[in-house]
């Protein structure tokens, strides 16, 4: 019997070529699209579970307000994590990591700037998962001067030798010189971690070099992780740390506020509310987006096959009368007619499974992530594709099955059944949602378009065009000289103005505790951002004074009395109107004096978030970077110019240097990533939902030749016989308008409330997204229904 009904479906889809190609094809784009969208959504869900106690490891975030635990900060104090492991045994295990440092290594005489580096605790293996393929985990990272680095990393220095053993030369850096031994090799850090690095170095390394900061609960520098037992009770945890904190934090003077939370590891890709990550955040909102969209591509897929299927119903109607005569049931029918249906999705599936993997180095590409082929030939990926095949293809074909197995072949027969209206509702229903769909993801993609736009193209209040930015890393002869260096890029015709700073906007930061006299008097402690500067920072970014003055040479007392503020930091201590706080004194790291000047709110961090407090320090020997003003219009010319005077007048570095809004946008590369997919998805969705139109004109064609035929007998134009066939289509997208307006509006207001500087969702949008569906769906119907409007009109009457 299953033999009979596999034969009969297989000729039905010979027999249908056209009616096949468009289900099969539609359903099989739809299915390679779920299949893409669901391996990127377990690997956005999968970050950081490869470690073997993932569930039990916690990260600290540091707060500046005790009473309120949301947000806060990464980047922290050092003694907060020995005294948590010494303090509480629910603490297994801590680690820490001093932040990111971009070291100089040398090795035979090859030097290289590698920029992902940390010092780290030797128990670092302990908590997290990564193997060592050479070494010993536990005594690995234990000596002053030992160091471990990735597979990559040792090809790149040592190529095929063994590295074990060897010495590194590292300097240049903060913390970084000496003579590092290779105690580990290591597997190179899964992508799917929320932060990587490619060399650890011993913590003792540092020790020996700043061994101040390590009971310093004002230095910022470090991560702090622990492993906790089983039965950890976070809450319960928490509720002691306002002990915690008096017990081991010296008090300070003034009205400060300090406090620390936790984040499970399990939440810091996706879910964390912290700044100054140490590595990439996902975006929960843009899971659920992609989640959507690939039901709403299965959907539409699933449309188009009960549409043209309850459509083709007048031409199976006659095959479903004789067969009820001579004896078929309804249940052999059904099942018959399923089998046809799932028959389509299994091909379709296999179509599907092809593209996937031709596609998935396309996939790779705009994601950025690694995807591999053995990702979909496992157990659960391939029972979740081919059980939302079998779904699809039950859900899809029940209707078309029950319909058509309900015929009475007594009407059939007689012809009673070609004027009946049974499935015309439902079809048009269907298309209505099908294209309030299509509507919605075109209204969505042209604001996804905007925001992105608009953030790239936003005035940030400081000028950040032709910025050449050269790092140094804080190389201390560098720092030395720093204005003989700056003199000597002056004197090149096409260099307008540099600066030296610890950081430029989109950079990193510490914060700082900062004392600053309110208007009735005491002190007001906080902790705003730092930036680091010498006396041209603010004049060479263009950076607009509100109140007071910039730095400048005439005031010898600049640079060890005075400090330089943003609008926000002076609404955070308390003063509206910036004029107030100018003159008022100020504390911080050991610098006092008073406040001389306040600058415009400027957007040195993305447009996410909003302006946070900043104080400008002039503290010209903490700088890092260069920033050079280039008015060349001969870019390669003068930065080959610039990497000659450097290589003479800093023989020992390399020449590292970026363009300073290219550097600023990788801020936006998530945002980059999704534009592209939520594109390319929402295409495809809209092709699918096009294609089912098109099965659909078809049909409507075929079922009006003999009308069609009349129609140019009596003298018709084409004109008006392509309108008749086509306004039943448009008042369906219109309805679509209709209803895709409200819930994509909706819809996207929210995913811009993740922005801090957003566009305002207007109203031609929808007339934009209205219009592209419209035209699209009369290009659509109209070429079929030119097609039959220009059929020689004979034909067509001798067809009935």
């Amino acid at each position: 019997m299953f033999k009979n009904y596999l034969k009969i479906a297989w000729r039905n889809l010979l027999k249908n070529k056209g009616y096949s190609v468009i289900n099969i094809g539609g359903l099989a784009i739809g299915m390679t699209c779920f299949l893409l969208i669901t391996l990127f959504i377990r690997n956005e869900l999968s970050y950081d579970s490869y470690h073997e106690n993932a569930d039990n490891i916690y990260r600290v975030v540091h707060h500046s307000n005790k009473d309120d635990i949301e947000g806060g900060w990464i980047w922290g104090n050092a003694p907060v994590g020995p005294a948590l492991k010494n303090d509480f045994s629910e603490v297994v295990e801590k680690v820490q990591f001093s932040g990111r440092s971009d070291v100089l290594l040398n090795y035979n005489e090859r030097s290289f700037q590698e920029a992902n580096c940390f010092y780290v605790d030797p128990t670092v293996f302990d908590v997290f998962s990564w193997p060592l393929v050479s070494g010993n985990p536990n005594t690995a990272l234990k000596a002053p001067y030992s160091i471990v680095l990735t597979e990559s990393i040792a090809k790149k220095y040592f190529g095929n030798e063994d590295p074990m053993g060897k010495s590194i030369n590292g300097f240049g850096g903060r913390a970084s010189d000496g003579l590092y031994t290779v105690t580990g090799i290591m597997k190179d850090v899964p992508s799917n971690s929320h932060f990587s690095f490619d060399i650890l170095m011993s913590m003792s390394s540092f020790h020996q070099t700043r061994p101040d900061i390590f009971d310093a609960w004002g230095y910022v520098d470090f991560y702090t992780y622990f492993l906790v037992a089983d039965n950890f009770d976070q809450a319960a945890f928490q509720a002691k740390i306002p002990g915690f904190l008096k017990k081991n934090r010296p008090s300070e003077e003034g009205e400060y506020y300090y406090n620390i939370s936790f984040e499970p590891l399990k939440d810091t890709y996706l879910s964390s509310s912290a700044a100054r990550q140490p590595g990439i955040t996902g975006n929960l909102s843009n899971i659920y987006i992609f989640v959507i969209i690939g039901f709403f591509i299965l959907i539409i897929a699933c449309i188009n096959f009960m549409n043209l299927a309850t459509a083709r119903s007048l031409e199976r109607a006659k095959e479903v009368g004789v067969r009820k005569v001579i004896g078929a049931d309804k249940k052999s029918l059904i099942y018959q007619f399923l089998g046809e249906s799932l028959l389509m999705v299994f091909l379709s599936a296999i179509i599907g499974l092809v593209l996937v993997i031709i596609c998935l180095p396309w996939m790779n590409t705009i994601t950025g992530k690694q995807f591999l082929v053995n990702e979909i030939f496992n157990g659960i990926t391939l029972s979740l594709y081919f059980g939302t095949a079998l779904v699809t293809g039950i859900l899809a074909g029940s209707y078309p099955a029950f319909i058509l197995s309900n015929f009475k072949p007594s009407s059939v027969l007689k012809g009673v059944f070609r004027t009946s209206k049974k499935g015309v509702n439902l079809r048009k229903g269907l298309v209505v949602f099908q294209f309030s769909l299509s509507i919605a993801l075109i209204a969505s993609t042209v604001i996804v378009y905007s925001q992105l736009d608009y953030m790239l193209n936003k005035n940030l209040g400081f000028d950040r065009e032709q910025q050449l930015v050269i790092d140094f890393n804080w190389d201390g002869q560098v720092r030395d000289n720093i204005e003989t260096i700056k003199s000597e890029f002056l004197n090149h015709p096409d260099i307008s103005s540099v600066s030296a700073s610890r950081t430029v906007p989109g950079g990193h930061f510490p914060a700082a505790g900062t004392n600053i006299e309110t208007k009735e008097g005491p002190m007001k402690s906080f902790s705003p951002f730092l930036y680091e500067v010498d006396v041209d920072f603010i004049p060479h970014y263009d950076i607009e004074v509100v109140a007071g003055r910039a730095y400048s040479r005439d005031f010898a007392t600049d640079t060890i009395s005075s400090m330089v503020i943003n609008e926000a930091a002076a609404k955070s201590f308390g003063y509206a109107d910036p004029l107030e706080i100018i003159g008022k004194r100020f504390e911080q790291w050991g610098k006092e004096g008073t406040i001389i000047g306040v600058v415009k709110d400027f957007n040195y961090l993305s447009l996410h978030q909003e302006v946070a407090p900043l104080t400008l320090r002039l503290e010209p020997e903490s700088s890092r970077y260069f920033s050079l003003q280039i008015k060349s219009q001969n870019l390669q010319a003068t930065i080959k110019d610039i990497e000659d005077k450097w290589s003479a007048l800093v023989p020992h570095r390399p020449f590292l240097y970026s363009f300073l809004d290219d550097s600023f946008n990788t801020q936006y590369e998530a945002d980059f990533k999704f534009k592209k997919l939520f594109t390319i998805f929402s295409f495809l969705a809209i092709l699918i939902a096009c294609l089912g139109l098109l099965g659909l004109a078809i049909y409507s064609a075929m079922q009006r030749t003999k009308e069609i035929g009349v129609r140019k007998v009596l003298g018709a134009e084409v004109t008006s016989i392509v309108t008749l066939l086509s306004k039943d289509f448009i008042k369906l997208v219109g309805i679509a308008i209709l209803i895709a307006t409200p819930f994509s509006w909706y819809a996207m207001n929210k995913w811009l409330n993740v922005y801090a500087y957003r566009v305002e969702v207007n109203w031609w949008v929808f007339a934009l997204a209205g219009f592209l569906a419209l035209t699209i769906a009369l290009m659509t119907v109209s070429f079929h229904a030119i097609k039959a409007a220009r059929t020689n009109p004979i034909k067509s009457l001798r067809t009935e």
